[in-house]
């Protein structure tokens, strides 16, 4: 069973930083293509960042020089620096693979706000 499990969002002033954490069970890691994804109130899913099997990389424009993705196959985790936050980066954020096929989680809320 597929589970995605994703952490370390919270309140932050603009301008603050958040590292979210994404532990991935029941999929191989290590062959998939993860990325996070943000859903912000009113508006649809959105892909922010990916990251390949060999660590390329890739941004939203939105994100492009603030966030970064990395990722731990040892511990089948994902994780999402964010840096520089600004009031629209506001949103549930979640990871799946990419494309997004299996499942979403429970997401973990960022809210930037001062």
């Amino acid at each position: 069973q597929v589970q995605l499990v994703e952490s370390g969002g919270g309140l932050v002033q603009p301008g603050g930083s958040l590292r979210l954490s994404c532990a991935a069970s029941g999929i191989a890691f290590r062959l998939n293509v993860m990325g996070w994804y943000r859903q912000a109130p009113g508006k649809q899913r959105e892909q922010v960042a990916t990251i390949n099997t060999a660590g390329t990389t890739t941004y939203a424009d939105s994100v492009k020089g603030r966030f970064t993705i990395s990722r731990d196959n040892a511990k089948n985790t994902v994780f999402l620096q964010m840096s520089s936050l600004k009031p629209e980066d506001t949103a549930v954020y979640y990871c799946n693979i990419v494309p997004p096929l299996y499942a979403w989680g429970q997401g973990t809320q960022v809210t930037v706000s001062s």
